[in-house]
């Protein structure tokens, strides 16, 4: 019987071990990730997606400590606008100087500088975010969940487009806009998927 216990002991602790994971990095799978945007104005919204280049997280005891990514702003896309034409329009206006110029600047970057775990999986991110060669703190909810060697993070994080010299018909800026007017603010829908370094 003591036998019996110990052994049910050790392959209850191995489960647990298994199920929640280990310290360490985490590497992004940019083709299991996902990263869509959405921007709004007087008239409408127009959203679409963005690669995420590379990126890791790191955690220790099972939680969230650290992160760095990079993201190919050269793959901007819309996916609202069905008219080939208009879509082409739209992605050239975005890449252009008016937005995100990225001929000039083709990368954007995000380091985790603070995190704060809360409540189960949620935590509360600060880091660096930097577009355009411009970098500003900003700061979101998120939720993280580490299982089996593998890591998901999913956060909405909302960018305020002016603190990084994007202005075009932003009302803060520019007087009589009427309904040609954009919101300051551009909604970013992160879903990362990481496995773990060997």
């Amino acid at each position: 019987m003591k036998i019996y216990k110990f052994i049910l002991t050790v392959v209850i602790a191995a489960s647990v071990m298994a199920f929640k994971g280990k310290d360490g990095e985490y590497k992004v799978d940019a083709g299991k990730s996902k990263l869509t945007w959405v921007g709004k104005k007087v008239t409408g919204e127009h959203s679409g997606i963005i690669n995420i280049a590379e990126g890791s997280l790191t955690t220790k005891s099972n939680k969230l400590t650290g992160g760095t990514f990079t993201i190919d702003m050269t793959s901007l896309k819309d996916t609202d606008i069905t008219n080939p034409d208009g879509q082409q329009k739209l992605v050239g206006h975005l890449k252009s100087d008016d937005f995100f110029a990225t001929d000039k600047h083709p990368k954007a970057t995000f380091v985790i500088t603070k995190i704060t775990a809360g409540e189960k999986d949620q935590y509360t991110v600060k880091g660096n975010l930097t577009i355009k060669g411009i970098t500003n703190e900003i700061e979101f909810p998120a939720s993280v969940q580490i299982v089996n060697g593998q890591i998901t993070a999913k956060a909405k994080i909302l960018v305020d487009r002016t603190k990084f010299d994007i202005k075009f018909r932003s009302g803060n800026f520019f007087e009589n806009l009427g309904d040609k007017a954009i919101d300051d603010n551009f909604e970013l829908n992160v879903e990362l998927v990481g496995t773990q370094a060997a």
